[in-house]
Parts: C-alpha cells; structure tokens; sequence
C-alpha cells in the first residue's frame, strides 16, 4: 500500500478545513479553537491552530493523506512540521479576496522552500459571482504558465476530486520522471 502525503495551505478563511471536510472519507481530525475579538470583523467562529487531517482511499494500492495547515500566520511554526515528507501540496486562495492574493504567494513561496515537490494553485468560490476567474489570478499571483491554477469550489466533493487527482498526476509524474 503506497500513501501519498498532501498539504493543503493558503490564507486565513480561503477553504482548507472544508475542501478537507468535502472529500475525507473519515471524519476530519480537527485542532480549532474559537476566535475572539470583534464579531462585525470576523466571518467565522473558529480557526485552525495545528492541523486538520483528512484520509481518502483512492484504490488498494494508493491512500491520500491530507494535512490542512493553519493559515494565520501566528501558527506558520506548524508549517514546515507538516511540510516533513509532503509529496506535494495544495494552495487555496479565495478567489473572492483580492486582499488576500498577496499573502497566498507568499505561501506559496514559503512552502516551494521547503520542499521541491509538485503543486497547484486552487482559486476557491469559483461558485460565487464575486469570483476572479482563473486567468487574472494567475495575472494577479504572478504564477507562471506551467503550474496549474485550477478553479475549486471546497464544499463541492466533485471540484475537490479534481483539483487533488491534477496533484496526484504530478507527483506520479515526477516519481516516474525520478525512478
């Protein structure tokens, strides 16, 4: 039986938990503490302090296991603990808030340090009418050409299915590519 370990990073409330939650076959192993301060100023009422851990079975031989990082940067130590043994990662980024887009980069940069594994860019709540489409993300985030900025919608399985298996293809790719 082979595990292929995924982290799934981006922003602060860009949709870690629920693409994680859309797709896991076990219940969602989840450290989140509620959050305190201005109720007006907060859109939701707890946040990631660790990790969430999801599990998917993709066939007998293959289990994908994936690691939702905290995205508050007051909880980036747990970054690199999860980046260990990564074969590729995930970066959300609400498509939705453009105040955000900067700190997604440099995310995005922060764990290609870590590790030289494959990686897509997810431009979640394509859903919604608000949403950048995927071609001026890629314009606005500086992604080059040839990494794959897929539109996502985190609590649609079928969306999350497809962002996490275009991973998958690329890490079958390059160990292939390495063997």
């Amino acid at each position: 039986m082979q595990t292929v370990k995924m982290v799934i990073t981006g922003p602060f409330s860009s949709g870690k938990t629920q693409f994680i939650q859309s797709i896991s076959e076990i219940d969602v192993v989840r450290t989140d503490e509620r959050i305190t301060g201005d109720a007006e100023q907060i859109e939701k009422e707890s946040t990631t302090v660790a990790m969430d851990f999801g599990r998917i079975t993709v066939d007998d031989d293959l289990v994908l296991y994936l690691f939702g990082t905290p995205g508050q940067r007051r909880f980036d130590f747990m970054w690199e603990i999860l980046a260990e043994g990564m074969l590729g990662f995930v970066v959300m980024v609400d498509s939705t808030k453009p105040e955000t887009f900067r700190e997604a980069k440099s995310i995005l940069e922060t764990f290609r340090a870590y590790a030289p594994t494959p990686y897509v860019v997810a431009a979640n709540k394509q859903d919604l009418t608000d949403a950048w489409n995927v071609d001026d993300l890629r314009i606005a985030l500086r992604i080059e050409e040839g990494v794959k900025l897929l539109p996502c919608i985190a609590n649609d399985k079928e969306s999350v299915k497809d962002v996490l298996l275009e991973l998958l293809y690329s890490i079958l790719e390059e160990m292939e590519a390495n063997s």
